[in-house]
């Protein structure tokens, strides 16, 4: 909880919360995690440092407005079987560290306009509601950023396993692309697409959408080739099956 949270929920002043919330704190019942932020301490953990079970809910404590996205969301929706130790966080405050953590959880933090929130599903993790992209929003984000995705070879995999599925969404997932408005997501889309034998509807789409310039399959990479055919930069590796390449 923040200290207007509480000041809300006790109808006193915020400095007079503020004392309560520092007094509570300090006999153990709260611990606090950022500036002005508290969580209260399970009677089981009060001797212990760690006194929050599952991180996610710290979230929109700490970071709000904001949403759990890329390779973590892709764990939650089924894309991957890949576990990470860390938790991605789209979040439209000023990022100053990439890499936070808290509570014994490592959260890796991802600067996003709030008016590119959007495409996301609420997840209850006890009484708190976490903002989670959903499963498309969750490829668009990958494909704008493969690192958040664990590197494209990562992506990929998950873009199969979307591909697969019976919720997939080609129209939403260009639709997303086109709100978030990187044109290096349709180039990636359209070169995995190429690669799937059943991404024709997505590669036309893609294609219809191609902006100037040329973009890196992963910017992460050595990218030394150029598929003329999306404008796209590639690692020599990657060049199997894709068209008009040099």
């Amino acid at each position: 909880m923040h200290i207007e949270d509480a000041a809300r929920a006790l109808d006193v002043p915020r400095g007079r919360a503020a004392k309560l919330l520092s007094r509570w704190t300090n006999q153990g019942w709260l611990r606090r995690v950022g500036t002005g932020t508290y969580v209260p301490v399970q009677l089981e953990l009060l001797d212990s440092e760690q006194v929050v079970q599952d991180p996610w809910i710290l979230v929109p404590a700490l970071f709000a407005p904001a949403y759990i996205g890329g390779r973590t969301a892709a764990e939650h929706w089924d894309l991957t079987e890949q576990i990470f130790r860390d938790i991605v966080v789209f979040t439209a405050r000023a990022v100053r560290q990439k890499t936070v953590e808290q509570q014994s959880a490592v959260f890796t933090l991802k600067h996003i306009r709030e008016e590119l929130i959007f495409g996301t599903k609420t997840v209850w993790r006890g009484q708190t509601r976490i903002a989670v992209s959903d499963i498309h929003r969750t490829i668009v984000d990958m494909l704008d950023d493969p690192a958040i995705g664990g590197g494209i070879q990562h992506v990929e995999d998950c873009f199969s396993q979307y591909m697969k599925r019976s919720d997939r969404d080609p129209a939403k997932l260009v639709a997303y692309a086109e709100q978030h408005g990187n044109g290096a997501i349709f180039k990636r889309l359209g070169f995995l697409a190429e690669r799937h034998p059943d991404g024709k509807t997505l590669v036309k789409e893609a294609k219809a959408r191609l902006t100037k310039g040329h973009a890196k399959l992963d910017p992460a990479l050595a990218c030394s080739r150029l598929v003329t055919r999306w404008r796209l930069r590639v690692p020599e590796s990657w060049l199997k099956g894709a068209a008009h390449d040099r």
